[in-house]
């Protein structure tokens, strides 16, 4: 008798949802009109449903009254705020596609993204830590010519905005698989690529991911996590909205403190996080002191959880039904959860097990053959998630989605005989600092045009806190005058995210090739990852 494949696909009396992501919408305010929507802890504003429906209606009725429409690309460059939420959601009601742009990013990311998009109009923060927005769109705006406006939150720019609006102004019809959302995700090739989902890929995905938690209206959802990524707005305000439940902005930016407190204040029932964000919170001195009752569930992902911080989580933070997800921006991004009930060894030694109505199948990287349960290969699924394609990149596309739909994660992966996942390896480099995906290619190119580098490979290197940092392995142009990592950092420094950024140097002669020419990366990240 032969071994089972690792294939396998998610069954479901729950049907998918046909909507537009403003249909759904209606519908929420219909049935829960009193029930908290929104509630922003810093500024203390708070939304019914009935009041968020009508800002988003208002913001949608100011777009269209601005020129935006059906198939326009809007961009935003912002942090975690009540108004980035009413702009996803009304991009969404007249069929505009919303450019999520990371806010770590610099003027060398951000002209390329506005560029590569053709995003007409732009809101963005003022500023945040050590970031001047608008002197960065200064910066770049004479090169992204189709860049007409730009609305900044915070500023008269915003609710001149609004004032526009009749609130008569017609919608285009919209289908639920028009593309509505364009995410960023870093590239081998130097540059982000353009996911590009639709109505359906995110609100299904945000969806199923609430219903595998049991949210309902009762649920308080606190978000840490940023918006730009499919984690906050995806996973967080869409699987909110789909179930009524309230979304909860703890701080425009990660902070351990104002997430805790934000629990306590707002009562949560869910809280979301990469592992290192639940490491700080629970390494708080004051810890013990928040009132974390409220919580029942979660959401953990990003990178694999140690066991004993998901003991801490289960137990001293009454998550006893938090969830593990794997996904990627690609793939909406979700593709297997842990469910509720499941024990510590399958939350911290898998990622889940599929998605109701998506497939997975683990397959030889080589010749594309389906691999046995136990056996590793190349994680790929397909289904309603799979992107529409990379924004204006029809060869990339193809490199990632297959002729039979597949999308194709790079990652190694074991499928168990009970049909969970665990995730072995990485096909290719790519590095994973504190949940944030880094591509080794697009750094090296960029570091290509110091003066004192004649070559330079960038690894991933453990790191006990963000799971990994980045290295950067440098041939000098002059052996007698090296660079130091001073000088390497100080080029970076407001050029590429601070993530990107490398974190140690080291100076070689040479580096290990296979016979074919190949740079070993491997035996870089085995002889230096120490």
């Amino acid at each position: 008798m032969t071994a089972p494949l690792s294939y396998t696909h998610g069954t479901s009396e729950t049907v998918l949802l046909g909507d537009t992501i403003g249909a759904n919408l209606d519908r929420a305010v219909a049935a829960w009109p009193d029930r908290e929507a929104l509630v922003d802890v810093p500024s203390g504003r708070r939304w019914t449903y009935a009041e968020f429906g009508v800002d988003v209606e208002k913001l949608a009725q100011a777009l269209a009254a601005s020129g935006v429409t059906k198939g326009d690309r809007v961009g935003i460059w912002a942090i975690n705020c009540p108004e980035w939420v009413l702009v996803q959601y009304a991009t969404a009601r007249i069929g505009a596609i919303m450019v999520n742009i990371n806010p770590a990013y610099r003027t060398h990311e951000v002209e390329y993204v506005l560029g590569q998009a053709g995003v007409t109009l732009l809101f963005a923060s003022l500023s945040h830590k050590t970031s001047d927005y608008r002197a960065m769109v200064e910066q770049v705006r004479g090169s992204c010519p189709r860049l007409r406006e730009v609305v900044y939150i915070g500023d008269p720019s915003w609710e001149a905005l609004l004032t526009r609006g009749t609130g008569d102004a017609p919608y285009e019809e919209l289908s639920c698989d028009d593309p509505i959302n364009i995410q960023y995700t870093s590239g081998t090739t130097g540059f982000p690529k353009g996911a590009t989902l639709s109505h359906h890929n995110i609100l299904n995905n945000g969806y199923f991911v609430g219903e595998l938690i049991a949210y309902s209206e009762q649920d308080r959802v606190c978000i840490p996590v940023p918006f730009y990524h499919c984690f906050g707005m995806v996973m967080g305000n869409l699987a909110a909205t789909s179930h009524g439940a309230c979304m909860v902005i703890p701080a425009p930016s990660f902070d351990p403190r104002a997430t805790l407190e934000a629990v306590q204040q707002e009562r949560c029932t869910s809280l979301y996080g990469v592992p290192t964000m639940f490491i700080a919170e629970l390494n708080l001195p004051e810890f013990a002191t928040y009132d974390l009752s409220s919580l029942r569930t979660g959401i953990m992902a990003g990178s694999p959880c140690p066991v004993e911080v998901m003991k801490r989580v289960v137990a001293e933070m009454h998550m006893e039904q938090v969830s593990i997800c794997y996904g990627m921006t690609e793939t909406s991004p979700v593709s297997l959860q842990t469910r509720m009930d499941d024990d510590l060894e399958h939350r911290t030694g898998t990622v889940g097990r599929v998605l109701p109505h998506l497939e997975v199948k683990i397959v030889d990287p080589v010749t594309g053959v389906t691999q046995p349960r136990g056996a590793a290969g190349e994680l790929c699924t397909r289904g309603y998630s799979v992107m529409l394609g990379y924004w204006n990149e029809p060869e990339k596309t193809a490199e990632a989605v297959d002729a039979g739909r597949w999308m194709h994660t790079g990652d190694l992966a074991v499928m168990r005989e009970d049909g969970y996942v665990e995730i072995v390896g990485r096909i290719k480099d790519m590095i994973i600092r504190g949940g944030e995906n880094i591509y080794p290619r697009e750094i090296e190119e960029f570091l290509y045009a110091h003066p004192k580098i004649r070559d330079v490979q960038v690894v991933g290197v453990p790191h006990e806190t963000y799971g990994e940092e980045v290295l950067a392995c440098v041939i000098p142009h002059d052996a007698a005058d090296p660079l130091t990592l001073e000088e390497l950092r100080g080029f970076c420094q407001g050029r590429l995210a601070h993530y990107k950024v490398p974190s140690r140097l080291q100076i070689l002669d040479a580096f290990p090739m296979t016979v074919s020419g190949k740079v070993r990366k491997i035996e870089l990240r085995e002889r230096y990852g120490v």
